[in-house]
């Protein structure tokens, strides 16, 4: 810990607010290593003493932190440095989980929780352009990095054209994959809709994170030049403390 308070350099000449000063120091430890994944930071009436600053200049400064997922407050034990966020460039670049895992250095995993025929619900049945009560291909998935869930995900695919897909072990496949094997129907675009929602009881256990806590709710309807109307709509909830997504936006 004195480490940590005396890589600490705060200017109080400046007009640079201090807890600005500090979580700027704090992001440099965290990016040069000197923080390391679950260190233990400084309680902020230590720091405040050390620092010479108020304990609110202490939280807020933390507080920010929290809030970008890069410390982890844990009542009754203190304030940790977070597992490092994975960056996904689903909105701007289509490839599998598997793919975007893969080349990130990382074991993906996934845990089928369903793979069975269904009655589609209403707004798949609207996404999919088929009538109310049609048949569909319901998956449902829980896919992981490192033994670190990511992102639950609901998926529903038209019944008849696709009805091979119930014979293939998505634990090991990959869905895009599977149809253009199968059906020589390639995903050439997608449209996703994403929103910040507060995740229920069931995800979050999944999930392994508190209920009510923050995720990202992202909705994919999925499209192929093969095929006249759309192929795949999903629903899903990626954890809101583990992902950031990167999108490229050019002129």
């Amino acid at each position: 810990m004195n480490d940590f308070i005396n890589t600490i350099k705060l200017d109080k000449n400046t007009p640079i607010p201090l807890y600005y000063q500090l979580k700027r120091c704090v992001l440099a430890m965290l990016e040069s290593s000197m923080l390391k994944e679950g260190d233990m930071l400084p309680p902020e009436s230590e720091l405040s003493e050390a620092l010479g600053v108020s304990r609110p200049t202490i939280r807020q400064a933390f507080n920010e932190l929290v809030s970008e997922g890069r410390l982890a407050r844990y009542k009754g034990r203190g304030t940790f440095v977070s597992k490092p966020k994975v960056e996904a460039r689903f909105l701007s670049k289509l490839e599998t989980f598997n793919q975007e895992m893969h080349t990130k250095g990382m074991m993906p995993h996934t845990l089928v929780l369903a793979l069975e025929k269904v009655t589609g619900p209403g707004e798949a049945c609207e996404k999919l352009k088929l009538k109310v009560g049609a048949q569909m291909i319901y998956l449902k998935r829980l896919r992981s990095a490192d033994d670190t869930p990511l992102v639950y995900v609901e998926t529903y695919l038209p019944y008849e054209p696709f009805s091979r897909l119930m014979d293939v072990d998505f634990s090991e496949k990959s869905l895009y994959d599977s149809l253009e094997e199968l059906y020589g129907v390639r995903v050439s675009h997608v449209n996703r809709e994403i929103e910040a929602v507060n995740s229920h009881k069931g995800e979050a256990e999944l999930l392994k994170i508190f209920a009510g806590k923050a995720v990202s709710f992202v909705k994919t309807v999925a499209y192929s030049e093969s095929y006249p109307d759309p192929v795949e709509f999903s629903v899903a909830k990626y954890r809101g403390d583990l992902n950031k997504f990167i999108v490229d936006v050019y002129r």
